[in-house]
C-alpha cells in the first residue's frame, strides 16, 4: 500500500492569535491532493476522531487534517461550546488549503458536534471549502440538542457537560495538579452517580453540578439566559447561505434524526446538490444490532447494503467534489441515489428520489375507549381516560433516540416495564391483516386537560408483535401552559421513521407525561425551572370523543 506520513500537533493561528493544533495525515507521494478536515472537541487522536479512518483516506490520495477545537486537547484558548466554531472553522479551512501538497480544495467530515462544525464553517463561506458530509447532527438546537418541544434534553445536557468537564478541570489545575486531582475525583464520582443522584438534583434549569464545578453546560441553560447565542450552532433558516454539496447521514434512533432530515430537505429546496442516507442507527452506533433488534448485517455501516463501508461511500463522494474526479463521480452516482433509506420491520434498504415521499398518505388513527386504536373516528359519549403524573415517580427512559448516562440503553427496546405503569395510557389496533408501511413525519394531536398550571405530554409509537412484545419506534414531547381543568388540543411532534408494521402485528400508541431523565421533569407548579425545587402530582385527562378526537397521524405508503 502507498505510504503515509503523519505530522502531530501542527499549529494553525486563528485571527485572534490563538493557536489550534491538528494531526495531518499525508500521502507519502507528492501531490497535489485534496484535503479533508475534521474539527472536534473530543481529542484528535481518539477513536471518536477516527470516524473516517485518516490513514486509510491518506492512502487513497487525500490529505486528512484532524484538529482539536479551541480550548480542547492540544489547542490553546478557553473552551466554550459552539461560540468560536464559525470563525475558527473559516480560518482553519483557509489554513488547511495552503498545506504542502494541497490542491487547494477542502472538504469537511465528522459527526455530531463535528458535524455542526462543518455547517458553521460552511456558513462562514471560506472559498476553499468545496463540500461537507455532516453525520448525525442537528438543524435547530431547540429541536433535539438543547431541548425538544420546549423541554430540556436533560439526560444529554448533564451527561455531556460533566464528561467534557474532565478536560476542563485538568487544564484549569495544570499548575496545581494536587488540588486538581481532588476536584477531578469528585467530578468523576458525580459523573458516575448521574443515574442515582445527579439527574434527580434540582433545580434542573440551573443545575447544581454546573455551579459546583464552574462548567459550561451543553447550551440549554445559556440559551435561556442569552437566546441570541443559540445562533452559534443553528443551521435552521440559513441553508440558502450554504452553496455547497452535502452528504447527510443519519439514524432513525439518533437523537438528531430529524435534524439530519431537515438539513437535507432544506438544501434540496435551496437547489443545492444533496444526498441522504438514513440507517437504523443510534447516536454513533452504526452496527446492525441496535437495542433489542438485530437489523441484519446489511444494516451495518461496515456493509451498508453491501455497497461498501460508510467510509468507502464518503471517499467516492468527496473525490467527485474535491478532485474533479469524473470517474469517481460517475461511480458515486451509480451507487448512491438521492435518498437511501433503511426500512425497519422488513429490514431492507430502499432507494428513493425524494424526502419526504410524495406518495405517503397522512392517515389518522384515533384513540378510542377501552384502549383501542382505529381508523374510525370516535363516537359521542366515549369520554376519556385519566391518570396521575407524579414528578417524584416519573416514567423511566427506556430506549429511543437519546444519548445519556450508560445505564440507559438506546434504540428499540421492549416496553413492558413502561406499559405496566398506571400513568401510561395504551391504545392498540387489532392485529393487522396486511403490512402497513409508515414512512415520513409523525404527529399526534391530543385533546387533554390537567389540573396543573403547566405539564408535559409524551406520545410514543410502538410495534407490538404477535407474542405481545412492544418495541418503540418514535416518540415526542411537548410542554404546555394550561388553564387547570380546561381541555385544549396539543400537537406532539414524534419526528420521522421508515417502518413496516407486519401483518399480524399491532400498532400501539402510548400517552404519558414524562420520559426521565432523557427529558426534564415538569414539576407541575409553573415555577421557573431555574429555581423550582418542589413538585406536585397532576391529574391528567385525555379525551377521545366525537368533538375531541385525539389521534396520531401516520404517513402511510400505499402498497406497490
Amino acid at each position: 500500500m502507498p505510504g503515509v506520513t503523519i505530522e502531530y500537533d501542527v499549529p494553525a493561528t486563528m485571527r485572534d492569535g490563538t493557536v489550534l493544533r491538528a494531526d495531518v495525515y499525508r500521502p507519502a507521494a507528492g501531490g497535489p491532493w485534496p484535503v479533508l478536515l475534521s474539527r472536534l472537541p473530543y481529542g484528535k487522536n481518539t477513536t471518536t476522531a477516527n470516524l473516517l479512518d485518516p490513514v486509510g483516506m491518506a492512502r487513497r490520495g487525500t490529505i486528512v487534517v484532524v484538529q482539536d477545537t479551541r480550548g480542547r486537547g492540544a489547542s490553546e484558548g478557553e473552551w466554550e461550546p459552539w461560540t468560536f466554531e464559525s470563525d475558527d472553522g473559516y480560518d482553519t479551512v483557509r489554513w488547511a488549503a495552503t498545506l504542502p501538497d494541497s490542491n487547494g480544495s477542502v472538504g469537511m467530515y465528522g459527526a455530531s458536534y463535528f458535524g455542526n462544525t462543518q455547517w458553521m464553517a460552511a456558513l462562514a463561506k471560506p472559498p476553499e471549502l468545496k463540500a461537507i458530509a455532516p453525520m448525525i447532527t442537528w438543524s435547530d438546537p431547540h429541536d433535539g440538542l438543547f431541548s425538544r418541544g420546549g423541554v430540556e434534553e436533560f439526560g444529554l445536557n448533564l451527561w455531556w457537560s460533566l464528561w467534557m468537564g474532565f478536560d476542563t478541570l485538568t487544564r484549569r489545575h495544570a499548575d496545581d495538579p494536587d488540588s486538581g486531582s481532588a476536584e477531578l475525583a469528585t467530578l468523576v464520582r458525580a459523573f458516575d452517580g448521574l443515574a442515582k443522584s445527579g439527574y434527580w438534583d434540582l433545580p434542573s434549569g440551573r443545575h447544581p453540578a454546573f455551579q459546583r464545578y464552574q462548567l459550561h453546560d451543553l447550551g440549554f441553560e445559556r440559551s435561556r439566559r442569552e437566546p441570541e447565542w443559540a445562533a452559534s450552532c443553528r443551521v435552521a433558516g440559513r441553508h440558502e447561505e450554504v452553496d455547497l454539496p452535502t452528504l447527510n447521514i443519519g439514524g432513525w434512533y439518533d437523537l438528531f434524526c430529524q435534524g439530519t432530515l431537515d438539513n437535507f430537505t432544506a438544501m434540496r429546496a435551496a437547489g443545492r446538490p444533496a444526498k441522504l442516507i438514513m440507517g437504523p442507527w443510534a447516536h454513533g452506533d452504526f452496527l446492525g444490532q441496535v437495542g433489542d433488534v438485530n437489523f441484519g448485517t446489511a444494516a451495518s455501516g461496515e456493509a451498508l447494503d453491501f455497497r461498501g463501508t460508510l467510509g468507502d461511500i464518503q471517499h467516492g463522494w468527496f473525490r467527485q467534489w474535491l478532485a474533479g474526479d469524473t470517474e469517481a463521480g460517475d461511480a458515486d452516482a451509480a451507487q448512491l441515489p438521492p435518498v437511501l433509506l433503511f426500512v425497519s420491520g422488513i429490514n431492507q434498504w430502499r432507494e428513493e428520489q425524494e424526502w419526504p415521499l410524495a406518495r405517503a398518505v397522512d392517515t389518522e388513527f384515533f384513540l378510542r375507549a377501552d384502549g383501542r386504536l382505529t381508523d374510525d373516528r370516535p363516537k359521542e359519549g366515549e369520554g376519556g381516560d385519566t391518570y396521575v403524573y407524579d414528578p417524584a415517580d416519573p416514567v423511566p427512559t427506556t430506549g429511543g433516540a437519546a444519548l445519556m448516562s450508560s445505564e440507559f440503553r438506546l434504540g428499540p427496546l421492549d416496553q413492558a416495564r413502561v406499559e405496566a405503569r398506571p400513568d401510561v395510557l395504551l391504545y392498540t389496533t387489532e392485529p393487522l391483516t396486511e403490512d402497513v408501511e409508515v414512512t415520513g413525519r409523525i404527529r399526534a394531536f391530543l385533546h387533554a386537560a390537567t389540573d396543573a398550571p403547566t405539564t408535559d405530554w409524551v406520545v410514543r409509537l410502538c410495534d407490538v408483535d404477535p407474542e405481545g412484545v412492544s418495541i418503540n419506534i418514535v416518540d415526542g414531547v411537548v410542554r404546555v401552559v394550561a388553564s387547570p381543568g380546561e381541555f385544549a388540543e396539543h400537537e406532539v411532534d414524534l419526528w420521522s421513521t421508515s417502518h413496516v408494521f407486519r401483518a399480524g402485528h399491532r400498532i400501539r400508541v402510548q400517552v404519558t407525561s414524562s420520559n426521565f431523565p432523557r427529558w426534564d421533569r415538569n414539576l407541575n407548579t409553573g415555577e421557573p425551572i431555574e429555581s423550582a425545587t418542589q413538585g406536585r402530582p397532576a391529574r391528567q385527562e385525555v379525551a377521545h370523543d366525537a368533538t375531541r378526537p385525539s389521534r396520531v397521524v401516520l404517513p402511510v405508503v400505499p402498497a406497490s
